[in-house]
């Protein structure tokens, strides 16, 4: 019996100890995790306020040019529509690449690649410039042969033209914008993001209306603001002791460095403007249906709600992607997991608290946008399906970080193609022109695309070897190749 009683005694102890373990482990992943959360606001809320500040640049001027007239409101409408498609969207997707390459080499303590990598970007989008500026130039001869209005399109003309100045600019500061997010340096951009918005509104409302210059002088507004923004980024970088290890000179290794960086910049490109232009493209369709003006409004309603609130998650999306790239280019995968975590925890968060705020304000939320009782009303039963929606690009944008943050872009490009371009767009066609669901048809085409690429992308991720992708970083790094994804 003093035996038995003995053994009993050792079993409950071991078995306390057990206990005690158990706790202090989930004590110390709650640590851990409580600290990731942390470096993600830290990266994630102040660009929020970067993105949303360089967006509004353009919303400023175009809002300043609608008072000149309804003619001048049209074309730039028309020009920014397609100048953000043929050129914005395309330098902006390319910009991705160096989400995977600085943030994976400035992990690897590859400070010198950080530089290399940034020169060699800008080398890159400034021989795409050159083409894009070209199609700018006769883009009134596009819309004309699409059937627009020859005034319509030369006023659109004259704003293109004047925005070409603003492509070079645009395409330093995405890239100064990226190299700075991979080594967690936010706060340098917050300020001078928020400075050229406040400079930028003056600015454009003297050209445009003291001036006498129109729709070109917002268009020089915008490249000058551009261009304001690069020079005081570029103070900061070459007077800053945080960039003294990665600010390096140009060296012999930039030029084979093009040809990383367009192997990730053309799936990165595809990427991003796969799903871009499919918005692009049903709020076009929605022009065919019956009462077109309501349709139309409607649509754009949603887009602008949509937009808007991508800012947030985008940036939850570039947090993941810089905490994964730096992780995975340390050769921690774990922590890489944990970051992924920590973002789609405060993703969750905020799309419940946003598409519950949108619910509960469905019915007035249509007089934001104007006074008819057949618009707000129309708001008001779409809603619903626009918290669907936002919900699933919440995910999307998150895990869209994650896959630049392993370099996964051209998996990217194939999910969006196939969500959009054979699921979500034919669905939208389906809906609204067959089953005669109109603009609610059309949205949930591109919902349920949506939905497919959130479910894509889940699947991709849930089943990654981590360990694999952080040989794959250290071999991309160290050994100057690139392994191709199973």
């Amino acid at each position: 019996m003093s035996q038995r009683s003995t053994e009993k005694a050792e079993e409950r102890v071991m078995m306390e100890e057990g206990l005690l373990l158990t706790a202090e482990v989930r004590r110390r992943w709650e640590v851990v995790l409580a600290e990731e959360v942390k470096k993600t606001c830290y990266i994630a809320l102040p660009m929020v306020v970067v993105t949303v500040s360089q967006n509004l640049l353009r919303v400023a001027s175009m809002s300043m040019v609608g008072q000149l007239g309804e003619l001048e409101l049209a074309g730039i409408a028309v020009a920014t529509s397609l100048t953000n498609v043929t050129g914005f969207s395309l330098l902006f997707g390319m910009a991705g690449a160096l989400e995977t390459l600085c943030g994976q080499a400035y992990g690897a303590r590859q400070y010198q690649k950080v530089g290399t990598y940034t020169y060699a970007a800008m080398i890159s989008l400034f021989l795409i410039c050159l083409p894009i500026s070209v199609s700018w130039i006769f883009i009134d001869k596009l819309l004309i042969f699409l059937g627009q209005d020859p005034s319509i399109s030369a006023e659109a003309r004259k704003f293109s033209v004047w925005l070409i100045p603003s492509l070079f600019p645009y395409a330093i500061l995405q890239l100064l914008t990226r190299y700075l997010q991979s080594q967690s340096l936010v706060l340098p951009m917050l300020w001078s993001s928020v400075v050229v918005l406040v400079v930028h509104v003056p600015v454009c409302w003297a050209l445009v209306f003291s001036l006498g210059f129109g729709s070109a002088g917002a268009a020089l507004a915008i490249g000058a603001s551009y261009t304001f923004n690069v020079i005081l980024l570029g103070v900061y970088l070459y007077r800053s002791k945080s960039c003294e290890k990665t600010r390096v000179t140009y060296s012999g290794d930039v030029l084979p460095s093009i040809k990383d960086f367009f192997r990730l910049a053309i799936p990165s490109a595809i990427m991003v403007c796969l799903e871009w232009w499919s918005y692009e493209i049903v709020v076009l369709l929605s022009g065919l249906l019956p009462n077109p003006q309501l349709e139309t409004s409607v649509l754009s309603i949603c887009l602008t709600v949509g937009v808007l609130h991508y800012y947030i998650p985008y940036s939850f999306g570039a947090a993941a992607c810089t905490r994964v790239a730096n992780e995975l280019g340390a050769r921690n995968p774990k922590a890489a997991k944990t970051a992924i975590l920590a973002v789609s925890i405060l993703g969750a968060v905020e799309v419940i608290i946003t598409s519950t705020t949108l619910f509960c304000a469905r019915s007035v939320l249509g007089y934001a946008f104007g006074n008819e009782q057949d618009l707000v009303e129309y708001v008001s039963d779409i809603t619903l399906l626009l918290c669907f929606s936002i919900f699933a690009d919440t995910i999307t944008a998150i895990l869209s970080g994650v896959a630049r943050g392993c370099g996964w872009q051209d998996i990217g490009a194939y999910v969006n193609l196939g969500s959009y371009y054979i699921v979500g767009i034919p669905m939208a066609l389906v809906l609204g022109f067959v089953v005669h669901l109109n603009g609610e048809g059309l949205w949930s085409g591109l919902t349920i695309g949506s939905v497919v690429q959130c479910v894509l992308l889940t699947v991709v991720t849930c089943l990654t070897n981590w360990e694999k992708q952080a040989t794959k970083a250290r071999e991309r790094l160290f050994e100057g190749g690139f392994i191709d994804d199973e």
